[in-house]
């Protein structure tokens, strides 16, 4: 897949993205002073960059850096895109600081704004997933920001991995229900559907608002967002989780708990496919 990479880097595109071109000094590299979005691509275009763009403002606030230029951004996705000979992607938007001391004061600047494309492969509509034994912090400087500080989920995924699932799942501090180290996680009883809410310490995810958004539009039924445990959650009919490079993924084994791809997961998944399709950039 690296044959297919693009880069652009603070405007211009990357002819070798193998050759160093980040600041030792970049506060990104050195303390994560940074925030990213990851965007899928279908054969239409880059998939709903307006909410994207959105969330990377927030998380550049949060850390306290300048507003990303929405403009530049989006220049720099037609730019890797531009002439591409595959459909199936993924977008990443990385801004940082820029230049800064070795250490936690605040960077110098001017910010550092990479803009990367990719092909990836189709998800897998099934998935096998399990708990990590550590926990989201509910009320961290840096709880529910998609920072470039992802040592924690780095390490979930592989203790994952290194167990025979694609995904780990955390509880919060107050032993509730929280996340993946990538994902958002949804739980099926009878024709419910259930998904913890943003105070349980989790990332506010596009395909996670979009699945409540098109799910309760079009099956008239609302999303309940709602605190459980973990033993409560693997008593489940279904399970299901999302993300931009997922999708809508149908969870067979969590733990030592296996569920079906039951009908309420394939409705879901394809209501939200139907949605996309309808709205590559849905407001």
């Amino acid at each position: 897949m690296a044959t297919t990479q693009r880069i652009w880097f603070n405007g211009s595109l990357v002819t070798d993205p193998t050759q160093g071109i980040i600041s030792p000094i970049d506060h990104g590299l050195v303390v994560g002073d940074g925030v990213f979005e990851a965007l899928k691509v279908e054969a239409a275009g880059a998939f709903a960059v307006t909410r994207h763009l959105e969330r990377l403002s927030r998380s550049a606030a949060a850390l306290g850096l300048p507003e990303p230029d929405h403009d530049a951004c989006r220049a720099g996705i037609d730019a890797v895109l531009a002439g591409r000979e595959w459909e199936l992607g993924k977008i990443r938007i990385t801004l940082t600081g820029g230049a800064g001391p070795l250490g936690s004061g605040a960077a110098w600047g001017p910010g550092t704004l990479i803009v990367a494309a990719e092909a990836v492969d189709p998800p897998a509509p099934e998935t096998r997933i399990i708990t990590l034994p550590w926990t989201r912090n509910l009320s961290g400087a840096m709880t529910g920001v998609k920072t470039t500080s992802y040592g924690e989920n780095v390490r979930g995924l592989a203790f994952a991995e290194e167990r025979g699932a694609t995904e780990g799942i955390f509880a919060n501090t107050s032993g509730y229900l929280a996340e993946g180290t990538g994902s958002n996680i949804f739980l099926v009883f009878g024709d419910q559907v259930v998904t913890p809410p943003l105070t349980a310490g989790i990332l506010d995810g596009v395909t996670r608002a979009l699945v409540i958004r098109w799910w309760n539009e079009q099956a008239a039924l609302e999303v309940v967002e709602r605190d459980l445990s973990v033993v409560e959650a693997q008593q489940a009919d279904e399970v299901f989780i999302t993300s931009s490079t997922r999708d809508v993924q149908a969870v067979t084994s969590w733990d030592d708990h296996d569920f079906p791809a039951g009908d309420v997961t394939r409705a879901v998944a394809q209501c939200f496919a139907a949605g996309w399709q309808a709205e590559l950039d849905p407001r």
